[in-house]
């Protein structure tokens, strides 16, 4: 079994509210946390305005299914996600 860590930390240029930065990361868990192999959850900046920190866990079999998991999600927020990505970072745990 491998397992990784992906933390992305997203900038929220101009947001004005947690309700603003709420609606912007709006879906982030529907979207992701519904694959049987990745946990997803807001894992820091939850109260702050212009930064937000999600953090997502997949697991498989092999090393190669895990990397392309973790890749399409990077991708899929890079293009749909009304915020800035600043940092991902990636740890390898098994």
């Amino acid at each position: 079994m491998k397992v990784c860590l992906l933390q992305i930390d997203f900038y929220l240029g101009g947001c004005r509210s947690l309700k603003e930065k709420r609606q912007r990361l709006k879906g982030i868990r529907d979207r992701f946390g519904r694959a049987a192999n990745v946990a997803v959850c807001e894992s820091h900046h939850q109260d702050v305005l212009k930064r937000a920190q999600w953090t997502f866990v997949a697991s498989a079999g092999s090393r190669d299914v895990v990397d392309k998991t973790l890749m399409d999600i990077e991708r899929n927020l890079l293009f749909s996600v009304d915020a800035e990505l600043v940092n991902v970072e990636r740890e390898w745990l098994i």
